[in-house]
């Protein structure tokens, strides 16, 4: 077993708690600070996974908190994944689960309320699934949980530019939606579950999706993803998966620190 792997293992999986254990955490010296892995289930490309922005979520939660295990100022513990997001983008491809904004507003919302009302404020959202409805209504998440409950909750936005700016090249050119961006990081974590024939395969799509997005065009098709991908997945490597997940795993240990 790797180092990593083995320090991955330290993780406390907030769901895997007994409520006793719960409330000895509440009530201990470490500031209990808990991550919610956000994400969607869609067609990622002909060769990567639907589940590729919540395990993107979830490995970088994971990391954050084998990072702060010994840490003696706070305790981070992983909520379990909310795999289901706005994801009207991935309309005509099979395996795209779409829910509404307002029902991910909800769930996110009372989620919080539920930690916050029995003694742990602290949640930080992580998300990986950046459909501008779905982004939205995460930033609305924020406001509503202050405005309703007086707390500020944790949200590491990446598409802000101070964050996107410390992420590779194809995540800034806006074309890395199954591409070698987000397909590097899955073969870091789950490599099984990548189709590598076919990812091989893929020729390089460059599309800038967000500049398509102010054109009005509001679908993966619209955009010329005919295979619900764009960048260079061929290009894809664990390697350069493990790097990204360390610059994103520093700014998750940013903002913990930050909020904690």
């Amino acid at each position: 077993m790797t180092p990593l792997r083995c320090r991955l293992n330290l993780v406390t999986n907030f769901a895997d708690l007994t409520s006793p254990q719960v409330a000895a955490i509440r009530e201990g010296a470490r500031v209990p600070v808990l991550l919610l892995p956000v994400g969607a289930i869609e067609p990622h490309g002909p060769h990567a996974p639907l589940g590729t922005d919540p395990l993107i979520s979830q490995g970088m939660c994971a990391r954050a908190a084998a990072r702060l295990a010994d840490d003696p100022a706070v305790r981070v513990l992983v909520l379990p994944a909310l795999p289901y997001g706005v994801t009207k983008f991935a309309a005509g491809f099979a395996g795209g689960v779409h829910i509404g904004a307002e029902t991910l507003h909800a769930l996110v919302v009372d989620v919080c309320a539920a930690l916050i009302e029995q003694g742990l404020p602290r949640v930080v959202i992580v998300n990986n699934h950046f459909e501008p409805a779905h982004v939205a209504t995460l930033r609305r998440v924020v406001e509503t949980v202050e405005a309703l409950h007086g707390k500020k909750i944790g949200y590491l936005d990446l598409v802000r530019r101070r964050n996107a700016q410390r992420l590779t090249a194809e995540f800034q050119a806006g074309e890395c939606h199954a591409g070698r961006y987000e397909t590097s990081l899955v073969l870091a974590d789950r490599p099984e579950l990548v189709d590598a024939e076919s990812m091989c395969a893929l020729p390089y799509l460059p599309v800038d999706m967000p500049a398509a997005m102010r054109e009005g065009r509001d679908d993966f098709q619209a955009m010329g993803m005919h295979q619900a991908y764009c960048g260079a997945p061929a290009e894809a490597t664990p390697d350069e998966g493990e790097a990204t997940f360390e610059i994103l795993t520093d700014m998750l240990v940013e903002t913990i620190r930050e909020y904690a």
